[in-house]
């Protein structure tokens, strides 16, 4: 899980103010959502899945399962874009599994 947010860690150190408006963005959002904090993990967690974005994956089921999401909740968080974007959701599939199971030494 170390090398997780490289990309992540990059633009951050390199895009200076652009880092912290995105933050800032990231913050105002959280505050505005009506969801709680659970519910708000596994729709990220949905949209990582969906959209292939494995950076952030493994961190965010960690932290839904902190907030109270059982094993069986981020599954079918993931699995809820299934129609959509078909089978390339195994993949993050798979990493979120371990990364909940806390097998995150063993992700792709």
């Amino acid at each position: 899980m170390e090398n997780e947010f490289t990309g992540f860690n990059c633009f951050m150190e390199e895009s200076s103010e652009v880092g912290k408006a995105y933050i800032d963005m990231i913050l105002q959002q959280e505050k505005a959502s009506s969801l709680d904090n659970k519910t708000r993990e596994l729709a990220y967690i949905a949209v990582l899945a969906a959209t292939g974005i494995m950076g952030g994956l493994l961190y965010h089921v960690q932290s839904a399962k902190k907030l109270g999401a059982s094993r069986d909740e981020v599954k079918s968080a993931i699995l809820v874009g299934l129609p959509a974007v078909g089978l390339t959701i195994i993949d993050p599939l798979e990493a979120a599994l371990k990364a909940f199971d806390g097998k995150s030494d063993q992700i792709l």
